[in-house]
């Protein structure tokens, strides 16, 4: 499962693509043993739902990082995203809502921590804003264990810069396979370090994913080399 992400172009909007949108779906389902859902049926229902036009300026090509082809996802902000829940069923709408809300209150006040010993509080509190803030959802985390995992867009929040500038940072401290072109995949000494893990979504995408002591290694890292 995919993390709930924000948008480069806009720092602060959480957003929410169909692919975790479809994820968070099927856990829901497995829940309640009912047929999951496929990614190939939401994309189909997204014009039926947003309207033609609307639906399509959120479209944005995926690169399948095990295969290498490129397939359209769509993109959603809180709206749409709470939008396309609805359409399923409101108990899914309301879910989303809480989550995106919940991650939207943490982002508000974003710090630099100094010290390691900082930047592991500040992850710290952060779990425990998310875990006071979506109570609705807190069954879901688990499900799915995304209760302490960030992708590089959250990590690099918290340093006031996008992911991609990051993982640039990143690459000359060798954290990524440079052999792996299309996708991001933790060297083996990150993961063992318990700094990172590998997620898989229900399509069969891998992600890299931070755990918060990786993301407080990220900030001293790059704070201490005088990069950010």
């Amino acid at each position: 499962m995919s993390s709930l992400v924000q948008s480069l172009d806009c720092p602060n909007q959480v957003t929410m693509s169909s692919i975790e949108i479809v994820s968070f779906i099927n856990a829901f389902r497995k829940e309640k043993n009912e047929p999951l859902l496929r990614h190939a049926d939401f994309m189909v229902k997204v014009p039926k739902v947003l309207g033609e036009g609307v639906g399509e300026k959120f479209r944005t090509p995926y690169i399948h990082p095990q295969n290498g082809q490129t397939y359209s996802i769509f993109s959603f902000p809180k709206r749409e995203a709470c939008l396309m829940a609805m359409s399923y069923s409101y108990e899914l709408q309301a879910a989303v809502f809480d989550r995106m809300t919940a991650l939207e209150e943490a982002l508000k006040k974003p710090a630099i921590p100094q010290s390691f010993s900082e930047a592991l509080q500040l992850a710290a509190d952060q779990a425990r804003q998310l875990e006071l803030a979506a109570p609705k959802v807190e069954y879901y985390d688990k499900v799915v264990e995304r209760s302490t995992l960030l992708n590089a867009s959250q990590v690099a929040q918290k340093i006031k810069i996008s992911a991609v500038k990051m993982n640039q940072l990143l690459d000359i401290f060798n954290v990524y396979h440079k052999g792996v072109k299309r996708a991001r995949l933790f060297q083996q000494w990150f993961i063992d370090k318990g700094f990172g893990e590998v997620k898989q979504t229900e399509l069969g995408f891998s992600q890299p994913m931070f755990t918060t002591k990786g993301e407080a290694w990220v900030i001293e890292k790059l704070t201490n080399e005088g990069l950010v």
